[in-house]
């Protein structure tokens, strides 16, 4: 998700899983190749396995820079054809190209004959006015001929004319259906191994593990974000690990060795703690803790004792609760 999965957000979530697989921000085949590449393609080792996700319609530059990305040790190069977002539709990428899917195939293509790693490509079940039924049909046939390893699928249309990119987010109705169809067309044509993934209003694991009837795959995205303890029991739940942390404070304390490091090489603690404002929700104290984050976090001199402050505010908060309930039973 473009300004919320850069390279901390991603390190703190592994801290959380282990196992699920990690998704880039989306970045531009041109910027991969013209631009900062450290800044833009940076990650720590804990973070695999990882995808970069690129954006781009022209098969030449998204070769290349898959290229780069596979050479900077990716796992997975993703085509993004889903992103609504009118910056995405200027550059004439995003969700705008599944009105082309023979170009799609051939950016497919170009991928494939440059990498060992999997191409993916995740997309809408179709745009504005298209019908969903032929649509995504039309384009995942297009990519799948070109090489396409696995689909992404995001179970609503995105309204390039009309909606704003956050309204592309919850006002198009979400059609699950549409995508168990695809996956179901898919086994018919005896194409098994071919997995595909639905994202799309997933708000529990619950949800996810009901997903997982009919497709491969449960890509979740806002939930993760603004309730990460949600993936405190992936890998136990999906996975059937039982490696992880117990709870919220236990993955805190895991991650402050890469903190540590962070702040050591000149960064500030606001990098990464904006993404850690979601822990503990409705718990006592969860106020607290996002409200100091909020303030003293963002301090230039911030540094672990802030965040263990914050964390204690959960600690103490919690304590007193458990006291009251005692002293009612």
């Amino acid at each position: 998700m473009m300004d919320w999965t850069d390279r901390h957000c991603r390190a703190f979530h592994r801290t959380l899983s282990s196992h699920a697989r990690l998704y880039t921000e989306m970045v531009t085949a041109n910027a991969v190749i013209f631009g900062d590449r450290e800044r833009l393609l940076g990650f720590s080792d804990v973070e695999h396995p990882l995808a970069v996700q690129l954006g781009g319609s022209e098969p030449e530059a998204l070769a290349k820079a898959a290229r780069i990305c596979a050479d900077w040790g990716y796992d997975e190069i993703n085509l993004n054809v889903g992103c609504p977002s009118d910056r995405v539709q200027g550059g004439n990428f995003g969700a705008c190209l599944m009105r082309d899917p023979a170009l799609v195939a051939r950016c497919v293509a170009a991928m494939k004959a440059e990498v060992a790693i999997p191409v993916t490509v995740k997309c809408r079940i179709g745009v504005d006015e298209q019908d969903p039924e032929p649509a995504l049909d039309a384009l995942v046939d297009a990519v799948l001929a070109a090489g396409a390893d696995e689909l992404i699928v995001h179970a609503r249309k995105a309204w390039l004319q009309g909606l704003s990119p956050k309204e592309n987010r919850d006002v198009p109705p979400l059609d699950y259906d549409r995508v168990h169809r695809l996956k179901r067309r898919l086994l018919k044509q005896h194409l098994p191994d071919v997995p595909v993934s639905i994202n799309g209003g997933i708000l529990t694991l619950d949800a996810a593990q009901a997903q997982l009837a009919h497709v491969d795959g449960v890509m979740l995205g806002r939930a993760a974000y603004q309730s990460p303890e949600i993936l405190l029991t992936v890998d136990s739940r999906m996975f059937g690990a039982s490696d992880g942390h117990a709870d919220g404070f236990a993955a805190v304390e895991a991650f402050e060795p890469y903190i540590a490091a962070h702040l050591a090489a000149g960064g500030r603690l606001h990098d990464i703690t904006r993404h850690m404002l979601g822990l503990f929700p409705s718990r006592p104290g969860a106020r607290a803790f996002r409200r100091m984050l909020a303030t003293e976090g963002v301090k230039p001199e911030a540094g672990l004792a802030v965040l263990r402050a914050a964390v204690n505010e959960v600690r103490g908060a919690q304590a007193r609760a458990s006291e009251r309930r005692a002293l009612v039973a």
